[in-house]
């Protein structure tokens, strides 16, 4: 039963499986079109992106390397199934003790109701951060597909604390390949340099408090093409939703101009059309993140994710005890993120894909 809730998609199915603190994690990948060439190196590379590590992240050491089971022939997908799973080699379950001190604004609390205490929450259990890296996997396959249709997608962060870096602002610098490429090479990925100097003292200092601070990532998809989508339920802004609320810590998404909208007048909103020099149909703006009506316009595509900061932090936060029925304060032990936002731009992207994917295949 639990797997139908961990499982997305109409066409292209996945279904991620495992635990943070289990022997491996994994997905199963079901309707995936066959003839696409496995490039190991990119998807390595994805991975490589979301694991952990480095100044800014968990400490928790995975190599995060795919063992893929089934699927591949000679180097490219063949339509059957395609299976891979992800060994688990550096849990330290002893800092999660016994899980009767629900952590704040982690899944601990409903989740212990929800199947009557019966669960494994060290480290998150199924509802782990842990459990993005079979998506990106499956994501990074979307994107070998995509890249075959002219689709490029790439993210960066936008904002961590009260840092900000410059938009994909105009239709000209979100459509640079340059710019996607420079971002997904970087080891901070950001438009401004100095802004994400700023961004790191930002992450620097809430660490240093024993804190957390959130983020937002801003993802674009170029290439498209007019009328991907349909209305109501079966629209592009629906569809990417839907699978991006499914990564842990993200609390909000817009499409362009998105929560800014109320503020505007419809002659400063409305996105106005000319011929180009090649007789061609362009926007002259893309207020609206290159969908309207659920379809796509060939207007990049513009979304933003918003991340919370991360709940495990290693200030005192008030609990309860679920066996002695008192209240209590937690002090969390382990190793966790200061910013999700840094290693969640694989994700976005990987997100992003997938859902660019099965509405391809409509």
């Amino acid at each position: 039963m639990n797997e139908v809730y961990s499982s997305w998609g109409q066409n292209c199915r996945i279904t991620i499986f495992g635990r943070s603190h289990g022997p491996h994690i994994g997905v199963r990948i079901e309707g995936f079109p066959a003839g696409v060439r496995y490039d190991e190196e990119f998807i390595l590379k994805m991975m490589a992106r979301r694991a952990p590590g480095g100044e800014f992240a968990t400490k928790r050491k995975e190599p995060d390397r795919p063992i893929v089971k089934s699927g591949l022939s000679d180097g490219f997908t063949d339509g059957s199934p395609i299976e891979m799973e992800i060994l688990n080699t550096s849990q330290r379950s002893s800092d999660y003790g016994e899980m009767i001190l629900p952590r704040p604004s982690h899944a601990d609390y409903p989740a212990y109701v929800k199947y009557d205490g019966q669960m494994d929450l060290r480290g998150g259990g199924h509802f782990s951060g842990r459990l993005t890296a079979p998506m990106v996997f499956a994501g990074a396959l979307a994107m070998l597909y995509l890249k075959e249709k002219g689709v490029g997608i790439a993210s960066h962060l936008l904002q961590v604390g009260n840092a900000a870096d410059c938009p994909f602002e105009t239709l000209e610098n979100a459509a640079t390949e340059t710019l996607f490429d420079r971002l997904r090479s970087s080891d901070f990925p950001v438009i401004n340099g100095e802004a994400g100097e700023k961004m790191k003292a930002e992450i620097r200092s809430a660490a240093a408090e024993g804190d957390s601070v959130g983020a937002l990532i801003e993802c674009a998809a170029t290439g498209l093409p007019v009328g991907l989508g349909t209305h109501m339920f079966r629209g592009v802004e629906g569809v990417l939703s839907s699978i991006l609320f499914g990564i842990p810590a993200v609390k909000g998404v817009q499409f362009g101009q998105g929560f800014a909208f109320p503020q505007m007048q419809g002659s400063r909103a409305n996105d106005g059309y000319a011929y180009n020099e090649k007789g061609e149909v362009t926007l002259l703006s893309n207020n609206c993140g290159g969908i309207v009506g659920g379809m796509t316009t060939s207007a990049p595509l513009l979304l933003q994710v918003a991340f919370k900061p991360t709940p495990s932090i290693f200030k005192p936060q008030p609990t309860v005890n679920l066996k002695t029925g008192e209240n209590e304060t937690l002090t969390i032990k382990g190793r966790h993120d200061p910013c999700i936002g840094l290693r969640a731009l694989p994700v976005v992207e990987s997100a992003v894909a997938l859902g660019l994917l099965d509405l391809f295949l409509d």
